[in-house]
């Protein structure tokens, strides 16, 4: 039954941050969706932040999921980077939450939903990197830094799936593997 509640409690500030963002949503809405006390939501969380850390985490270990989901192992490096980051980008675009918040930081720039998305990207890069590792050893990439490299590889693939279509026509997902394949793999050189 406890765990039980803390469920309940997850899941009335997921539907609450995600309806009205994190900045607008209170203690009371959440106990109030909950169908709990109040009191019984600071049994488990001490504040706000911490309730939103926690969806975080969940959202985080759901992404990764869906990354490793993706992953074939016969195919090439860039082609399991292609399809893990591409579910991961679909699996953002469809949870309502990770909207809300990426839209209240463009707005507002709420610091707790900053860190709170700061912390998901982090976790999307040491997944990243821990597969550009794997790659150097298999003798698929070259020797680099793995963790600029998977800074700079989500980066690109986020600016060319999201911030590219703001200002021009979306591109396809095979032309974004291209284009990654290019920059990382070829690099520019003739």
């Amino acid at each position: 039954m406890e765990n039980e509640k803390k469920k309940w409690i997850v899941e009335a500030a997921t539907k609450s941050f995600s309806l009205f963002g994190y900045k607008a949503t209170t203690m009371d809405q959440v106990a109030k969706i909950a169908k709990v006390g109040k009191g019984t939501i600071y049994t488990y969380f001490s504040t706000k932040e911490e309730l939103l850390k926690a969806i975080i985490e969940d959202i985080g270990r759901q992404m990764r999921d869906v990354a490793t989901q993706s992953i074939d192992p016969t195919a090439s490096f860039i082609n399991n980077f292609s399809a893990a980051l591409g579910g991961v980008v679909a699996f953002r675009e469809k949870h309502e939450l990770t909207i809300k918040l990426f839209q209240e930081v463009k707005e507002i720039g709420t610091p707790a939903v900053v860190d709170a998305l700061q912390s998901l990207e982090v976790e999307i890069c040491d997944f990243i990197e821990t597969s550009i590792i794997k790659a150097i050893e298999k003798g698929e990439l070259k020797e680099c830094n793995p963790k600029i490299t998977a800074f700079l590889m989500f980066k690109m693939y986020i600016n060319l799936v999201n911030d590219w279509k703001e200002r021009h026509e979306p591109l396809p997902k095979e032309e974004v593997a291209r284009l990654i394949e290019m920059y990382f793999m070829d690099g520019l050189a003739t």
